[in-house]
């Protein structure tokens, strides 16, 4: 069966996550995605999470680089520059994350792409911007530096705590999924309308759009938030959203009626408080409810009541559950180096052009030869590979 992206081809200069998790979307698609790194593998194949590595390799990488091939190459080099734009003349995209400005001076922006193939598609990547105030500063593009700048982390945990960041890598996988939006509207644009383009995503505008109807409410409601020494769930809301300590472990209240809860719960003396003045009260008497009962009971006396509430549960126990279902968002892949391994799949899915496992995580340089080839003789490939240019 075809995939939704066949005969898409993608030059890919991403690291980190917030390219290479866009462009593995785009892969899982069908886009054929060349992946290039620097001699030896990107930076993160040697993240370690945990306190460790899968074979060597980092389980952040392979996380987000299924269904590309691998090139490593010395950028620097004028044979390599001039390999990767013959290739160039081949793809659709080509999309970077590079600090601003770094890849036109290595001859390989989106004006020296544009020479070789003037519909391009050319997608930039970044922490703050290509031409801002924070860019031209040259501060660090790191997912926790942008929560903290943007106001995310200042937004999290009770009153009392320090700012709160979330519990993973918001602000890199949401603009890893506007940069994949962005290439596809693009490739519609250059489909209907023959034109290529230059595209820009970046963290620090993600992460502000994150927020758009909390800042909505602040800047048209005239009024700025607090956050609930409590433990209510978002600073914005109102009792009774949150998170709440159960007997043997913790339940989530979304939005619902105070006062339905609190009949619920055989909780008195509600009906008088205001759920956004007095929402740090009503937790403290909700809760106080709560704890004297086990989660599972708790689920089972609101959930029929419509109220909507769930248990907290680990990544673990959320993970262990979707092996035990057989379920296709965990898909198991063999690697040259690490041997079978879980992953996460594509979370989209399409009826007439659902996506495919075709490659592992490739290893560092994995695919030059394969790749190259279309544009060198063996000759050339020789030569470079005995100049040390390419992996």
């Amino acid at each position: 069966m075809p995939a939704a992206l066949d005969g898409i081809r993608i030059l890919d200069f991403t690291q980190m996550m917030l390219g290479p998790y866009g462009t593995q979307l785009l892969a899982d698609l069908g886009a054929d995605v060349i992946k290039v790194e620097r001699l030896g593998g990107e930076w993160e194949r040697s993240l370690e999470l945990l306190g460790g590595l899968v074979a060597g390799e980092s389980a952040a990488f392979l996380a987000m680089n299924r269904n590309k091939r691998s090139v490593t190459a010395d950028l620097k080099s004028a044979d390599v520059r001039n390999a990767l734009l013959k290739l160039g003349r081949s793809c659709d995209v080509v999309v970077e994350n590079f600090r601003p400005g770094v890849l036109s001076r290595l001859g390989l922006g989106y004006d020296d792409f544009r020479a070789v193939r003037p519909d391009i598609i050319y997608c930039s990547g970044s922490g703050w911007g290509q031409d801002t105030v924070f860019a031209k500063e040259n501060r660090p593009g790191q997912d926790l530096l942008i929560q903290a700048m943007s106001g995310l982390a200042a937004a999290g945990g009770r009153a009392t705590d320090p700012p709160t960041p979330a519990g993973t890598s918001i602000v890199d996988a949401s603009t890893a999924l506007t940069l994949s939006n962005a290439i596809l509207a693009a490739l519609v644009a250059k489909e209907r309308q023959g034109v290529g383009q230059r595209i820009e995503v970046d963290l620090y505008s993600t992460a502000i759009s994150l927020q758009c109807q909390e800042i909505s409410a602040m800047v048209n409601q005239g009024t700025d938030w607090e956050r609930s020494s409590a433990g209510i769930g978002q600073a914005w809301l109102s009792a009774p959203f949150g998170i709440y300590r159960a007997q043997d472990g913790w339940l989530a209240l979304a939005m619902a009626p105070v006062t339905r809860v609190a009949e619920l719960l055989d909780v008195a003396g509600t009906e008088g408080l205001d759920p956004w003045h007095d929402r740090d009260e009503i937790k403290v008497r909700l809760e106080r409810a709560t704890e004297q009962r086990t989660v599972d009971d708790l689920v089972g006396l609101l959930m029929p009541a419509g109220i909507w509430c769930s248990p907290v549960r680990t990544t673990a126990e959320a993970v262990d559950e979707l092996r035990e279902q057989g379920h296709d968002l965990i898909v198991e892949v063999d690697h040259p180096e690490a041997g079978r391994l879980e992953l996460i799949g594509c979370p989209i899915r399409m009826s007439e052009t659902p996506w495919s496992l075709r490659y592992a995580p490739p290893t560092a340089g994995q695919h030059t030869d394969e790749v190259l080839a279309e544009v060198l003789s063996p000759d050339q490939l020789a030569n470079l590979r005995a100049e040390g240019v390419i992996g």
